[in-house]
């Protein structure tokens, strides 16, 4: 056979092959994406780099993989179930103290599923892998909290943070434990705007 054939069959092998390349790349982007929803986007941006931002997601999924996170006990869910209503009702006095009182409920909570507790933001990145799709609101309200240690928050931006609390902290205590299956009923249904914003002004002298 000639030369130029077997150079010919060469190139179309590496084509090929770079073509396989791409494809499993394309894959396994597209499974990351699917798997952490705006977390992918936000790593990405954060970045300014996919293959990058990829390689973080999937070291994400890494570490978690070396932690036992189990669904709450019964009873313990249920307690602390009974603690978010306390922290429901105090926001409309003490609406700083709610926010502060829920951001340590919620890491009490993450502890006894069995996450480790690390610095905050180490803390987000594991458990974006099991709740990609709420763990921005998790950030958002912790760094409202943050603030309302050092300067003056509105309530209004305290209560959005509480909302934001609110819906990771039901994915928590979900039974099934990753967010799958029917959501829990406990504990109370979502705060209403308008039941605050009335209980508050009265609160203000509005």
């Amino acid at each position: 056979m000639a030369i130029w054939v077997w150079v010919v069959i060469a190139i179309a092998l590496v084509a090929v092959i770079a073509l396989v390349v791409v494809a499993a790349g394309k894959r396994r982007s597209a499974m990351l994406r699917d798997r952490f929803g705006p977390e992918y986007d936000r790593a990405v941006e954060n970045r300014d780099d996919r293959r990058a931002a990829e390689a973080d997601l999937r070291a994400r999924e890494k570490e978690r993989a070396q932690f036992d996170v189990k669904p709450l006990p019964e009873a313990t869910r249920l307690r602390f179930a009974g603690e978010w209503r306390d922290v429901q009702e105090n926001f409309v006095e003490q609406p700083a103290q709610a926010a502060t009182a829920a951001d340590a409920l919620i890491t009490r909570v993450m502890e006894a599923r069995g996450y480790p507790m690390k610095d905050f933001d180490a803390q987000a990145e594991l458990v974006s892998v099991d709740h990609p799709d709420t763990v921005e609101n998790y950030r958002f309200a912790h760094a409202v909290r943050e603030r309302s240690q050092t300067q003056q928050v509105s309530t209004e931006d305290l209560r959005e943070a509480l909302l934001r609390y609110r819906s990771l902290f039901d994915e928590l205590l979900r039974p099934e434990g990753n967010g799958a299956g029917p959501a829990d009923p406990e504990p109370d249904p979502d705060p209403d705007p308008d039941y605050y914003d009335q209980r508050i002004g009265r609160r203000e002298g509005r």
